[in-house]
């Protein structure tokens, strides 16, 4: 048999590179990938934990987040030890001043001292 023989009518061939998906125009609800809106805010958001991102935070909680992602892009470190967290917390300037207080939530007991 040669390879220049004809095709039997019977083949059938299906070509799905026809309408391709990625090439048609469709409008979306909100184009959220310009980043327009928050530039034009003033600022670009960062991920931080999507739990927690309704919530309204205190200045200093926005310092230290802002500090920690700066501290992890630098680095290269997504998971931070807690010696590095409290280096992070040191540069901003935190000391020990005060004594130990009860820690917050359910737990009614302080950290002690070894």
């Amino acid at each position: 048999m040669s390879d220049l023989t004809p095709l039997s009518a019977e083949l059938c061939i299906t070509d799905r590179r026809g309408a391709d998906r990625r090439k048609r125009s469709i409008p979306v609800a909100v184009e959220r990938r310009s980043g327009k809106d928050r530039r034009q805010a003033g600022e670009r958001r960062r991920q931080i934990d999507p739990t927690t991102c309704e919530r309204d935070y205190s200045d200093d909680e926005i310092e230290f987040m802002k500090a920690m992602d700066q501290y992890k892009r630098d680095n290269r470190r997504p998971f931070p030890t807690w010696s590095e967290v409290l280096e992070v917390l040191r540069a901003l300037g935190y000391r020990k001043t005060a004594p130990q207080t009860p820690l917050p939530g359910l737990c009614s007991t302080t950290v002690q001292n070894t």
